[in-house]
């Protein structure tokens, strides 16, 4: 399983930076979730402390309840909660048997406190996608 979830990362941007080993460690914390057709994986407004990264299967991405994109294999949706816990920004309901790869905050924490390398690289990648215009 780990190997599967390593290369879906790979497609992350956020992780885009780490090497096979830090992609590895991560990768071994993940579970792999299966959610059926109209299931809601998240619910916009509510707390958020896992990402996901999609194996396969079709996922819809609302906003107020307006349709705003879909997600498949390799896409993947809350990043942001693994380091903040913020309220999740959309509500992703499974189109189609949705399978996923998560990780939680606290599954996460550990990995980065311990292995400083891989802390580094999340800094940059994340100075380099969440840029202000300033």
């Amino acid at each position: 399983m780990a190997e599967g979830a390593a290369e879906l990362l790979k497609r992350v941007p956020i992780f885009s930076d780490l090497d096979d080993k830090e992609l590895g460690r991560i990768a071994s914390s993940m579970k792999q979730r299966t959610f059926q057709a109209g299931d809601t994986v998240t619910t916009e407004g509510q707390g958020g402390v896992g990402f996901f990264v999609i194996e396969d299967g079709e996922a819809l991405v609302s906003v107020g309840g307006d349709e705003r994109r879909r997600l498949g294999p390799g896409d993947y949706f809350g990043e942001v909660a693994l380091l903040n816990q913020s309220v999740r920004t959309a509500t992703i309901t499974a189109e189609s048997e949705l399978r996923c790869y998560g990780l939680t905050s606290w599954e996460f924490r550990p990995l980065v406190e311990t292995h400083g390398s891989i802390a580094w690289k999340l800094l940059q990648a994340m100075s380099k996608t969440y840029q202000s215009p300033a």
